[in-house]
Protein backbone atom coordinates (compact mmCIF):
# COMPACT_ATOMS: atom_id res chain seq x y z
CA UNK A 1 0.00 0.00 0.00
CA UNK A 2 1.51 3.51 -1.44
CA UNK A 3 0.40 6.68 0.36
CA UNK A 4 0.06 9.09 -2.55
CA UNK A 5 -1.15 12.09 -0.65
CA UNK A 6 -2.69 12.29 2.96
CA UNK A 7 -5.49 10.71 2.89
CA UNK A 8 -5.31 8.35 -0.36
CA UNK A 9 -3.36 5.34 -0.86
CA UNK A 10 -3.07 3.55 -3.19
CA UNK A 11 -3.00 -0.74 -3.00
CA UNK A 12 -1.84 -2.69 -6.23
CA UNK A 13 -3.14 -5.82 -6.92
CA UNK A 14 -1.16 -7.31 -10.08
CA UNK A 15 -2.90 -5.49 -13.18
CA UNK A 16 -5.11 -3.40 -11.33
CA UNK A 17 -5.30 -0.86 -8.56
CA UNK A 18 -7.56 -0.08 -6.07
CA UNK A 19 -7.50 3.11 -3.45
CA UNK A 20 -7.86 3.92 -0.11
CA UNK A 21 -9.10 7.04 1.66
CA UNK A 22 -8.69 7.77 5.32
CA UNK A 23 -11.03 9.83 6.88
CA UNK A 24 -13.01 9.18 9.93
CA UNK A 25 -12.32 5.35 8.97
CA UNK A 26 -11.79 4.26 5.57
CA UNK A 27 -13.33 4.30 2.13
CA UNK A 28 -12.14 1.91 -0.63
CA UNK A 29 -12.72 2.71 -4.02
CA UNK A 30 -12.92 -0.39 -6.46
CA UNK A 31 -12.77 -3.81 -5.56
CA UNK A 32 -10.40 -5.51 -8.17
CA UNK A 33 -11.16 -8.97 -9.81
CA UNK A 34 -12.75 -11.84 -8.16
CA UNK A 35 -10.89 -13.29 -5.08
CA UNK A 36 -9.08 -10.06 -3.91
CA UNK A 37 -10.81 -9.20 -0.89
CA UNK A 38 -7.70 -11.29 1.20
CA UNK A 39 -5.00 -8.88 -0.84
CA UNK A 40 -6.65 -5.85 -0.30
CA UNK A 41 -6.91 -6.79 3.70
CA UNK A 42 -3.59 -7.72 4.02
CA UNK A 43 -2.47 -4.88 2.25
CA UNK A 44 -4.46 -2.78 4.57
CA UNK A 45 -3.19 -4.27 7.25
CA UNK A 46 0.14 -4.26 6.07
CA UNK A 47 0.28 -0.44 6.00
CA UNK A 48 -0.92 -0.50 9.87
CA UNK A 49 -4.96 0.28 9.76
CA UNK A 50 -7.85 -1.99 9.93
CA UNK A 51 -9.94 -3.52 7.03
CA UNK A 52 -13.27 -3.15 9.62
CA UNK A 53 -12.81 0.27 9.52
CA UNK A 54 -13.63 0.13 5.77
CA UNK A 55 -16.74 2.63 6.14
CA UNK A 56 -18.01 1.95 2.25
CA UNK A 57 -17.03 1.08 -0.75
CA UNK A 58 -17.21 3.47 -3.94
CA UNK A 59 -17.14 1.57 -7.42
CA UNK A 60 -15.72 3.73 -10.47
CA UNK A 61 -17.68 1.26 -12.81
CA UNK A 62 -18.55 -2.23 -13.39
CA UNK A 63 -15.66 -4.04 -14.89
CA UNK A 64 -15.14 -7.48 -13.69
CA UNK A 65 -11.87 -5.83 -12.57
CA UNK A 66 -12.96 -3.14 -10.51
CA UNK A 67 -16.30 -4.82 -9.48
CA UNK A 68 -15.05 -8.18 -9.13
CA UNK A 69 -14.87 -8.49 -5.50
CA UNK A 70 -17.01 -6.23 -4.17
CA UNK A 71 -20.17 -8.72 -3.20
CA UNK A 72 -17.81 -10.39 -0.65
CA UNK A 73 -15.99 -7.75 0.88
CA UNK A 74 -19.51 -5.79 1.27
CA UNK A 75 -20.61 -9.31 2.40
CA UNK A 76 -17.91 -9.72 4.95
CA UNK A 77 -17.86 -5.91 6.56
CA UNK A 78 -21.72 -5.26 6.00
CA UNK A 79 -21.03 -1.10 4.60
CA UNK A 80 -22.69 0.09 1.55
CA UNK A 81 -21.91 0.15 -2.02
CA UNK A 82 -21.74 3.53 -4.14
CA UNK A 83 -21.77 3.54 -7.71
CA UNK A 84 -23.57 5.71 -10.88
CA UNK A 85 -27.33 4.33 -11.44
CA UNK A 86 -26.44 3.09 -15.41
CA UNK A 87 -22.90 0.40 -14.10
CA UNK A 88 -25.33 0.07 -10.83
CA UNK A 89 -27.76 -1.92 -13.00
CA UNK A 90 -25.22 -4.31 -14.31
CA UNK A 91 -23.46 -4.72 -11.16
CA UNK A 92 -26.65 -5.90 -9.28
CA UNK A 93 -27.22 -8.14 -12.30
CA UNK A 94 -23.75 -9.59 -12.28
CA UNK A 95 -22.63 -8.43 -15.70
CA UNK A 96 -19.18 -6.94 -15.80
CA UNK A 97 -19.88 -4.43 -18.89
CA UNK A 98 -22.18 -4.22 -22.03
CA UNK A 99 -20.28 -5.44 -25.03
CA UNK A 100 -18.97 -5.04 -27.66
CA UNK A 101 -15.92 -3.29 -26.52
CA UNK A 102 -13.53 -0.91 -28.67
CA UNK A 103 -10.02 -1.69 -28.04
CA UNK A 104 -7.66 1.00 -28.17
CA UNK A 105 -5.36 1.44 -30.87
CA UNK A 106 -1.44 0.80 -30.03
CA UNK A 107 0.47 -2.77 -30.18
CA UNK A 108 0.55 -2.84 -26.52
CA UNK A 109 -3.23 -2.38 -26.09
CA UNK A 110 -3.83 -4.96 -28.95
CA UNK A 111 -1.78 -7.51 -26.96
CA UNK A 112 -3.74 -7.09 -23.63
CA UNK A 113 -6.97 -6.86 -25.53
CA UNK A 114 -5.97 -10.03 -26.88
CA UNK A 115 -4.42 -11.80 -23.97
CA UNK A 116 -7.04 -10.88 -21.00
CA UNK A 117 -10.11 -9.43 -22.31
CA UNK A 118 -11.42 -10.57 -25.51
CA UNK A 119 -12.28 -14.18 -23.95
CA UNK A 120 -12.84 -13.64 -20.44
CA UNK A 121 -16.20 -13.65 -18.87
CA UNK A 122 -17.94 -11.17 -18.74
CA UNK A 123 -19.74 -11.68 -15.42
CA UNK A 124 -19.08 -10.85 -11.81
CA UNK A 125 -21.39 -11.84 -9.15
CA UNK A 126 -24.14 -10.52 -7.89
CA UNK A 127 -24.41 -6.77 -5.68
CA UNK A 128 -26.84 -4.83 -3.88
CA UNK A 129 -25.64 -1.15 -5.13
CA UNK A 130 -27.25 0.79 -1.81
CA UNK A 131 -26.82 4.54 -2.86
CA UNK A 132 -26.73 5.86 -6.70
CA UNK A 133 -23.92 8.53 -7.02
CA UNK A 134 -24.44 11.59 -9.76
CA UNK A 135 -22.76 14.00 -11.59
CA UNK A 136 -21.66 17.17 -9.04
CA UNK A 137 -22.68 14.90 -6.02
CA UNK A 138 -20.12 15.83 -2.91
CA UNK A 139 -19.21 13.29 -0.73
CA UNK A 140 -18.54 14.01 2.76
CA UNK A 141 -15.42 12.37 2.63
CA UNK A 142 -11.60 13.89 2.92
CA UNK A 143 -13.19 17.63 3.34
CA UNK A 144 -15.47 17.00 0.03
CA UNK A 145 -15.26 14.72 -2.91
CA UNK A 146 -16.70 15.67 -6.21
CA UNK A 147 -18.63 12.80 -8.24
CA UNK A 148 -17.84 13.34 -11.92
CA UNK A 149 -19.59 11.37 -14.46
CA UNK A 150 -16.83 10.62 -16.84
CA UNK A 151 -18.60 7.88 -19.51
CA UNK A 152 -16.93 6.16 -22.69
CA UNK A 153 -14.90 3.16 -20.65
CA UNK A 154 -18.07 2.70 -19.46
CA UNK A 155 -21.74 4.24 -19.61
CA UNK A 156 -21.75 4.95 -15.69
CA UNK A 157 -18.22 5.57 -15.38
CA UNK A 158 -17.27 7.83 -12.73
CA UNK A 159 -14.39 9.88 -11.48
CA UNK A 160 -13.48 11.33 -8.25
CA UNK A 161 -12.22 15.18 -7.10
CA UNK A 162 -10.80 15.19 -4.12
CA UNK A 163 -10.87 18.51 -3.90
CA UNK A 164 -8.29 19.55 -0.93
CA UNK A 165 -5.68 16.85 -2.14
CA UNK A 166 -6.23 18.14 -5.48
CA UNK A 167 -6.11 14.83 -6.64
CA UNK A 168 -8.21 13.12 -9.26
CA UNK A 169 -9.44 9.03 -8.95
CA UNK A 170 -9.41 8.90 -12.51
CA UNK A 171 -10.36 5.13 -13.21
CA UNK A 172 -10.06 3.74 -16.44
CA UNK A 173 -11.10 7.12 -17.89
CA UNK A 174 -7.24 6.64 -19.71
CA UNK A 175 -4.38 4.81 -18.20
CA UNK A 176 -0.65 5.24 -17.16
CA UNK A 177 0.74 1.64 -17.50
CA UNK A 178 3.20 2.77 -20.47
CA UNK A 179 3.01 6.11 -20.57
CA UNK A 180 -0.30 7.70 -20.36
CA UNK A 181 -2.31 6.45 -22.80
CA UNK A 182 -5.88 5.69 -23.86
CA UNK A 183 -7.10 2.67 -21.45
CA UNK A 184 -7.24 -0.46 -23.35
CA UNK A 185 -11.19 -0.77 -24.44
CA UNK A 186 -14.22 1.74 -24.35
CA UNK A 187 -17.76 1.22 -25.25
CA UNK A 188 -17.31 4.61 -26.76
CA UNK A 189 -14.13 5.80 -27.32
CA UNK A 190 -14.89 8.95 -28.99
CA UNK A 191 -17.36 9.76 -25.65
CA UNK A 192 -14.31 8.25 -23.62
CA UNK A 193 -12.11 11.21 -25.07
CA UNK A 194 -14.17 13.95 -24.50
CA UNK A 195 -14.73 12.96 -20.60
CA UNK A 196 -11.02 13.09 -20.51
CA UNK A 197 -11.20 16.91 -21.09
CA UNK A 198 -14.17 17.25 -19.13
CA UNK A 199 -12.18 15.59 -16.10
CA UNK A 200 -9.21 17.89 -16.97
CA UNK A 201 -11.08 21.12 -17.06
CA UNK A 202 -11.04 21.01 -13.03
CA UNK A 203 -8.03 21.76 -10.81
CA UNK A 204 -6.14 18.88 -9.53
CA UNK A 205 -2.04 18.07 -9.45
CA UNK A 206 -2.04 14.53 -9.31
CA UNK A 207 -4.07 11.68 -10.84
CA UNK A 208 -4.40 8.09 -9.98
CA UNK A 209 -5.86 5.58 -12.36
CA UNK A 210 -7.15 1.99 -12.38
CA UNK A 211 -4.16 0.75 -14.30
CA UNK A 212 -0.61 2.21 -13.86
CA UNK A 213 1.43 4.63 -11.98
CA UNK A 214 0.19 7.83 -11.06
CA UNK A 215 0.74 10.96 -12.49
CA UNK A 216 1.95 13.32 -10.47
CA UNK A 217 2.46 17.60 -11.20
CA UNK A 218 0.35 19.23 -13.39
CA UNK A 219 -1.34 16.22 -13.84
CA UNK A 220 -4.95 18.01 -15.35
CA UNK A 221 -3.11 20.09 -18.12
CA UNK A 222 -1.11 16.64 -19.13
CA UNK A 223 -3.93 14.95 -19.30
CA UNK A 224 -5.69 18.14 -21.77
CA UNK A 225 -2.34 18.52 -23.46
CA UNK A 226 -2.01 14.31 -24.56
CA UNK A 227 -5.88 13.85 -25.58
CA UNK A 228 -6.94 17.11 -27.11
Amino acid sequence: MKQITQHLYQIPLGSVNTFLIEDNGLTLIDTGFKNSRDKIFQAIRNGGKNPDDIKQIILTHSHPDHSGSVADIKGTLEVPVYAHPDDAILVEAGIGGRLPHQPSPGLANWIIYRIFIKDSPNETEMCRIDERIQDGDILPIAGGIEVIHTPGHSKGHLSLLLKKERLLIAGDICANMFGLDFSTVYEDRQLGIQSILKAAAYDFDTAVFGHGKPLIGNANAKLKQKFS
